[in-house]
């Protein structure tokens, strides 16, 4: 078999456990490309060794018959969870040369399935971003470009090195984070399939925090399936996360029928926004359209505080980002600024955080300290939270009306250039969450699938929200999406 790289996490481990190639095989094509494809700037830590050792493991377990479905299939993680004696910067500067004595929840089931980690991928600094351009390893690259034009694309943020290494092929699949849309808004961005669960499936145990009400681990992959297969090793309750849910978890890929009929899609009103792009209306009515095809209802529904999730986030995730990354201060372990004579404990804190944060990093520390001080604790941050509640109520309402899963765009445009947006006001850039940051509000489960190409040749998503808990029934709508769909594009190799 040539081109294993490209293959999917199921074909690959129907073609592991058939004996038609073996674990080494599939590791050695996905480091091969990797190595070639230093200009998407996709892996910032490459652990060959690591990998290699764990492909051996993963052929004798394969070959004792008794291998869980990730066992030998080599993938991404993303750089914001920790892994033992690998760097795990979360892209900044703040946190060089700190390797962990530990690994995370999510990194260690995965190895325990036997998966094989190839490397660390580049992203957003601490998670914060749209577009992986405030990376102190410097930008990811998208693997697509514009019809002819030579220009540089965003891969998507905060998970752009995930993303830009799916869609290449440098990896069979990636772990991910999205705490307002950096798993879906990314996937969709590459043309590849990316799943937030609810809040508390996934332990965060391990994983650098950001915004810990709204942080949430998942996989991106390359189709709905191996979403499934990766989702069920990263689920799962874990004692050492106060959050995390203790509940079963299914086995989400036998729950992919691709029946629907019967299901009730909403389609809510208020996503309609002013100055849309026709392309993004289209592909929304197209996709409403195949899954009536496919037997759903489709139904129109309201989410009347819609228009405040973007403030509510950008006041709730800073604060909690200013109250987590308190604790990088030069003291204990990471960066620590060179201290001139006379300097004081202030002065190392000050100079530390100076220099180890980046300017977007900064302003949303500043904004997070800023609306939990004490004059504004109650105009901001208290109200930003009752806002939330009523979000969160708007879904619960709509869910207990009967709708089974609500369709919306994943992002309001197609990728847009490297540095296009970097220099505007940064409100532009936030407006690219505007679609998915509902969901982390209210804790839902929600997934991004390619679902067309804009005029220019790029990958368009579309976003399916679920119930709590009910990744299965989601992912199976997913799937019956993908089908109808038929999306099969994949980037030109340029580089």
């Amino acid at each position: 078999m040539s081109d294993l790289n490209k293959l999917g996490l199921a074909e690959a481990r129907d073609a592991l456990r058939a004996g038609d190639v073996t674990s080494v095989e599939l590791t050695e094509a996905c480091l091969k490309a990797i190595d070639e494809a230093d200009a998407l700037n996709a892996f910032v830590h490459k652990t060959p060794e690591i990998a290699m050792e764990r492909a051996k493991a993963a052929d004798e377990r394969i070959k004792g018959g008794d291998a869980p479905s990730m066992c030998g299939l080599p993938i991404g993680i993303k750089d914001l969870f920790c892994t033992k004696g690998v760097p795990s910067q979360a892209a900044s500067g703040i946190l060089e040369g700190f390797k962990p004595e530990y690994e995370s929840t999510v990194s260690q089931q995965l190895a325990d399935a036997g998966a094989v980690m190839l490397g660390k991928l580049n992203m957003d600094e601490f998670a914060m971003g749209s577009s992986n351009e405030t990376s102190v390893y410097g930008n990811a690259v998208s693997p697509w470009r514009r019809g002819n034009d030579d220009a540089q694309l965003t891969p998507g943020g905060s998970s752009g090195g995930s993303a830009a290494a799916v869609a290449a092929d440098l990896c069979l699949a990636a772990t991910g984070t999205d705490t307002g849309g950096s798993i879906r808004q990314p996937a969709a961005f590459v043309g590849i399939t990316g799943i937030k669960p609810t809040y508390g499936r996934c332990s965060r145990w391990g994983i650098v925090a950001f915004a810990s009400s709204l942080d949430q681990a998942g996989p991106m992959t390359k189709n709905v399936r191996d979403a499934a297969i990766m989702l069920e090793t990263m689920c799962g309750h874990d004692a050492k996360d106060s959050t995390s849910a203790d509940l079963a978890v299914p086995n989400f890929e036998a729950m992919l029928t691709g029946d629907i009929k019967g299901k009730k899609i909403g389609i809510p009103k208020e996503y309609r926004m002013d100055g849309m792009p026709a392309e993004i209306e289209k592909l929304w009515a197209d996709g409403a359209a195949m899954l009536k095809d496919a037997g759903a209802e489709i139904v129109d529904i309201s989410l009347p505080h819609t228009k405040y999730a973007l403030p509510a986030y950008y006041v709730i995730a800073p604060a909690e980002a200013s109250s987590n990354l308190a604790r990088y201060d030069g003291v204990r372990y990471g960066h620590r600024a060179q201290l001139a004579q006379g300097d004081g404990i202030t002065e190392m804190y000050e100079k530390t955080r100076a220099e180890g944060f980046g300017h977007e990093v900064q302003r949303r520390v500043m904004v997070g300290t800023y609306v939990l001080s004490a004059g504004f604790y109650d105009a901001y941050y208290n109200r930003a939270r009752k806002v939330r509640t009523l979000i969160k109520k708007d879904f619960e309402d709509v869910f207990a009306a009967g709708v089974d899963a609500i369709l919306t765009p994943a992002t309001p445009s197609a990728a847009f250039g490297l540095g296009e947006m970097a220099e505007a006001d940064p409100v532009q850039m936030y407006l690219n969450d505007v679609f998915t940051v509902t969901v982390n509000l209210a804790g839902l489960p929600g997934i991004s699938v390619p679902a067309g190409l804009d005029t220019q040749g790029l990958p368009l998503g579309l976003q399916l929200i679920g119930r709590p808990w009910e990744e299965d029934d989601l992912l199976n709508t997913a799937y019956a999406l993908e089908n109808a769909a038929g999306f099969v594009a994949k980037p030109g190799k340029w580089w």
